[in-house]
């Protein structure tokens, strides 16, 4: 391995957050992700692209239930202990999340215990976690029940880490979108109070020495992106069209694109709907007649004859709100369609090289089973943001002490 500092990430999705560790300089261990979907892109980018992980011979490079991992690999993984300088992950959040129906009996709320046990077991030097920000919300308030994010501190502080935790908004961090997460740092060595401090700090030098916006708009991430532009057959799609790159129009848009020849070429995984004309006439009746960034349910669906729960139409003026698995969640500003999975892509910061592998979307009893594309992009943590989060890790890691493996 090099002197680089490494790191693994556990519940990785599509790779987010190990991209922006990799753009960062740090180099990753392996990965354990679940979903073939969502790790078949990571490998596609992280491991097969850009080389980026150093993966062991012991553990193949395939998804993995991190149970299997914890029960298969155990030997492998005592083996590491005090040789990793880092460990992250989101676990699952959908029994946590606000948005959603808040099950604190949700089987996914147990992953927490499994990323707390592969903790307990390789023992980083520091630990960074990422999830929703209902995870500080108990599920039971009346009864004052400790929300997960003050147990996950006591079991950390309990395995001798220095632990600090906060809520974060990506917004202020160049990403043009409205998340808001819970972020916790735990650190062996190192006090942990001035993370958040340096993060806002050294994400105002990064932003300016990049040259984009602390808090973007929509149209700053996808202007480039518009129909209008042109199109062409899909690539990996029978009877759909796909959209050809546009100028750029902002600093974002030439950051995302960098080392890319866009010119007359058609955008991965910018496939346009096949919207029926019927939708077609009601989505471009919302633009023209509906409120901007302001989910449209209720009267407003009666009104809008929409046929959904309810959608967004989004403000090109304006950043966007918190992206889910959904695309019929939003409406483009300006188009009569839903946002493509580039779209998604570029308002969570991911570089046009970034490919998506799988299905774009899924239904009925086959989404217990796939994560298709949307479904990746929206659960992923944005690279911009996690580039800067590797950079303050990096500084309060102190290269000195580097990796042992």
């Amino acid at each position: 391995m090099t002197g680089k500092l490494n790191y693994i990430d556990l519940f990785a999705g599509c790779g987010g957050l190990s991209l922006g560790l990799h753009n960062s300089g740090w180099n990753g261990l392996f990965a354990i992700e679940k979903s073939k979907d969502a790790f078949e892109t990571l490998r596609y980018n992280l491991i097969s692209n850009c080389k980026h992980f150093s993966w062991p011979s012991w553990l193949p490079i395939q998804n993995f239930d991190i149970k299997e991992v914890l029960i298969n690999f155990r030997d492998q993984l005592e083996s590491l202990q005090g040789k990793i300088d880092l460990v992250v992950g989101g676990p699952p959040c959908q029994g946590f999340s606000m948005a959603g129906q808040r099950n604190e009996d949700d089987e996914r709320n147990q992953m927490i215990n499994y990323y707390i046990k592969f903790i307990e077991i390789v023992k980083p030097k520091m630990v960074f976690f990422e999830n929703v920000k209902g995870f500080t919300v108990s599920f039971n308030q009346k009864k004052r029940a400790k929300p997960f994010s003050e147990n996950i501190k006591e079991l950390l502080e309990r395995m001798g880490y220095r632990v600090s935790g906060q809520i974060i908004d990506f917004s202020q961090y160049g990403v043009p979108q409205r998340r808001k997460r819970f972020i916790l740092v735990g650190f062996l060595n190192e006090d942990p109070s001035t993370f958040f401090e340096s993060l806002s700090e050294k994400s105002r030098e990064f932003l300016k020495k990049n040259n984009i916006k602390r808090t973007p708009t929509i149209a700053d991430a996808i202007s480039d992106l518009l129909m209008k532009h042109g199109q062409g057959d899909s690539p990996d799609s029978n009877h759909f069209k796909a959209g050809v790159y546009g100028e750029s129009n902002s600093s974002l848009q030439r950051y995302l694109r960098k080392g890319l020849r866009c010119k007359g070429k058609i955008a991965d995984s910018h496939r346009f709907p096949n919207h029926h004309v019927d939708t077609v006439k009601v989505f471009m009746n919302v633009i023209e007649n509906a409120p901007r960034n302001k989910r449209l349910d209720g009267e407003y669906k009666e009104k809008f004859n929409l046929k959904r729960r309810g959608a967004f139409l989004l403000d090109d003026k304006s950043i966007c709100p918190t992206i889910t698995s959904n695309p019929d969640d939003y409406i483009h500003y300006s188009e009569a369609r839903i946002l493509t999975v580039r779209e998604y892509a570029r308002i969570q910061t991911f570089p046009d090289w970034f490919e998506f592998k799988g299905k774009y979307t899924t239904g009925g009893e086959r989404r217990v089973l796939e994560v298709p594309r949307y479904t990746q992009i929206g659960n992923a943590i944005p690279p911009l943001f996690g580039e800067q989060v590797g950079i303050v890790l990096k500084e309060m890691a102190n290269v000195g002490g580097e990796s042992e493996i």
